[in-house]
């Protein structure tokens, strides 16, 4: 094989990236103490809400940790990139929701990553928010069912290390419900102008929840998604995060890359889909972050 030139920039990019890759295949990720329950939430819809959740997940899980995502935006893209069917005719989070379904079972397994495990979303959701609305306990239906399945699951000596719930971009009675299931909540940011605009209102939310709902609940992750490192934007929205929030944002940003949109498009994570790209190592990295960070951040 030549040598890399790594002089020019894509060789150095190249280069770089092969040290990445090599370094994390010798790596191994924490276990936590206990199930760590986050929810990705953004309202701003385009910010990458749903291809972390997955591919944090698909990180995660791809290191032997056991994983469970919960789809629970009724347009069901993170149930489509794990390669779980979602057909109404499939149990879902909506049976769970309304219809009081055991989570067990509607959880499915994943067919690229033996720990990761998923509750598709179907279309039927798209009308759970307004059934919620007359449905008793309408807050805390998601938090317990999932408490439920995590106990059967430590019973059976087969507990699950993180839950991760991709919520739809509002704050309905379906987000509601993700954070009063939630402990953490992780915030993708992208990095572009309007960036830090509906984050204060996002914040008000979740201090709404805190304060009358689940008092356990933190903002303990931010990610830095489409990152451009050759753009001034980028960079200047970067250190503008960073300032506001300096303990929750991650090293890590996640680059704009052509791996990460293409992989759901073929039923998969950019975890299995290329894994050495510069898009799946940076979220590698992430889920290598959040598992060394556990809860220590919080506070």
């Amino acid at each position: 094989m030549p040598i890399m030139d790594e002089s020019t920039p894509l060789g150095a990019q190249i280069a770089r990236d092969n040290r990445r890759a090599q370094r994390l295949a010798t790596t191994t990720f924490p276990k936590p103490d206990a199930t760590r329950i986050f929810t990705v939430a953004n309202q701003k819809g385009g910010v990458g809400k749903t291809t972390t959740t997955v591919n944090i997940a698909a990180a995660l899980a791809s290191q032997g940790l056991r994983v469970l995502v919960i789809d629970i935006d009724p347009q069901g893209n993170a149930s489509t990139a794990l390669g779980i069917e979602h057909s109404t005719e499939v149990n879902s989070i909506y049976d769970v929701l309304i219809d009081d379904l055991p989570m067990e079972e509607a959880v499915a397994q994943c067919p690229d990553i033996e720990n990761l495990h998923c509750v598709p979303a179907t279309i039927d959701l798209a009308g759970a928010e307004i059934e919620l609305v007359s449905l008793v306990a309408r807050e805390q239906r998601l938090a317990r069912s999932l408490a439920r399945y995590l106990e059967l699951r430590a019973e059976a000596e087969d507990r699950v290390d993180y839950v991760i719930i991709d919520c739809p971009p509002s704050l309905g009675l379906l987000t509601v419900n993700a954070f009063v299931a939630a402990r953490e909540v992780l915030i993708p940011i992208q990095c572009e102008y309007y960036a830090l605009e509906g984050l204060s209102q996002l914040l008000k939310n979740i201090q709404l929840i805190q304060k009358h709902l689940n008092p356990e609940l933190q903002v303990s992750t931010i990610l830095l998604t489409m990152f451009d490192g050759r753009t001034n934007l980028s960079s200047q929205v970067a250190e503008d995060v960073r300032a506001h929030f300096p303990r929750q944002v991650l090293d890590v940003a996640i680059p704009r890359s052509v791996r990460i949109s293409e992989a759901p498009s073929y039923r998969q994570t950019v975890i299995t889909y290329e894994p050495n790209s510069s898009g799946a190592l940076s979220y590698r990295e992430a889920a290598e972050e959040i598992s060394q960070r556990g809860v220590k951040s919080h506070g």
